[in-house]
């Protein structure tokens, strides 16, 4: 292409001869100027062979391969014949380029029905449960690998993750508990005290937040903020190839990013349980104290006589097992997320549906588990 500025304005000349349509591009064919479009050229003529040639031709970017393609495009619709081969090389080249592009394109997505939807859903579902089975399988693997040697175990890294899941959520943790303990508290007041068991509201506050309401809020609350936060963290170094850089080195990312963040939570999750707990008890106490006028001396009496260590341990290893499911669920889909900035993005809120999925799930079946114990 010559490297003057455009001197004449792109033509496109067709001269019929019987059944062929011979058409000379010619001029300086630039997307800032007007160029010549295909439906004028051809003007409701049907000629069974288009013929494209050059006549002196100057600068040319994109807009004359477009008129290339519209062309091909419509003898390959007309079924006429389209001979180009008067064009350069690097023309015919480029045109067939994006035309082969065009075509493998993928097609519209279309409405599949039910069935259709149905089965899809079904196949995506045993496939997500195909891939967590052998997942929590490689990590329990790795898991063990490192209780046999320690010392190959990233401390620092797993102090800097209790950080980060542990010391860094206790303001969110606080604000919640202590509301979840106050409404609590002015939900169970409306009803004793119609029956005159005031100072009941302790045992009802006391228990419910150390064998449920606890455990689960903290649970809600890392699992949308450290859990997106791990998918988040690992989506990205699997989006900048940095994963694929570990495995080329023979190191396992499991070991070596999961296990670390795995093993913070399962830690920190039952302080900041029991931490919570603390908060929601306060938060009771200060509904017991300003609405019922019970006294703090009162209050923790009777909440002492409704709570006993087996209420503690179920509270404890609720807690332990549900930073297990949000530290998976996060490490998992940040493994599975796709190479693009959006795909790390599905990639977090994946985790976070996923850790509220499976604490629901876990924690009803904690419920019958503990029922049969009679704990």
């Amino acid at each position: 292409m010559p490297a003057t500025e455009p001197t004449t304005s792109a033509r496109a000349v067709a001269h019929a001869d019987g059944d062929v349509l011979d058409v000379a591009l010619g001029g300086d064919w630039q997307v800032t100027g007007k160029v010549p479009n295909w439906t004028s050229v051809i003007d409701r003529q049907a000629p069974r062979r288009v013929r494209l040639r050059l006549e002196g031709l100057g600068r040319w970017d994109s807009s004359l391969l477009l008129f290339v393609m519209h062309a091909q495009d419509w003898c390959r619709n007309a079924g006429a014949a389209c001979d180009a081969e008067a064009l350069p090389e690097e023309i015919r080249t480029l045109s067939g380029q994006l035309a082969t592009s065009h075509e493998t394109r993928a097609p519209f997505d279309r409405s599949e029905g039910f069935l259709a939807n149905v089965g899809r859903a079904t196949i995506d579902i045993r496939r997500n449960v195909g891939e967590i089975f052998h997942f929590v399988g490689e990590t329990v693997i790795s898991a063990t690998r490192l209780a046999r040697s320690p010392a190959r175990f990233r401390w620092r890294d797993w102090a800097y993750e209790m950080q980060q899941c542990g010391a860094m959520a206790l303001p969110i943790v606080s604000l919640i508990s202590f509301l979840v303990g106050v409404t609590l508290a002015y939900t169970g007041a409306i009803v004793l005290r119609q029956y005159g068991g005031d100072i009941y509201i302790a045992d009802l506050i006391g228990l419910s937040m150390v064998r449920e309401t606890g455990a689960v809020m903290t649970a809600v609350v890392l699992a949308g903020r450290t859990g997106a936060a791990f998918a988040a963290t690992l989506g990205n170094m699997k989006a900048n190839e940095e994963i694929d850089a570990l495995e080329t080195l023979g190191i396992a990312p499991v070991q070596f990013l999961v296990l670390p963040r795995l093993l913070a939570l399962a830690v920190m999750m039952p302080l900041l349980s029991v931490y919570a707990n603390a908060l929601g008890m306060i938060g009771g106490m200060a509904v017991a104290l300003g609405i019922l006028d019970i006294q703090p001396t009162a209050y923790w009496a009777e909440m002492q006589t409704s709570i006993d260590m087996s209420d503690l341990a179920v509270g404890v290893i609720k807690a332990v097992a549900f930073g297990l499911i949000i530290g998976l669920s996060g490490c998992l889909r940040g493994l599975q997320a796709e190479r693009s900035a959006a795909g790390v993005g599905r990639a977090a809120t994946s985790a976070v549906v996923t850790a509220i999925l499976f604490l629901v799930v876990a924690d009803a079946l904690f419920a019958v588990v503990f029922n049969i114990l009679g704990l």
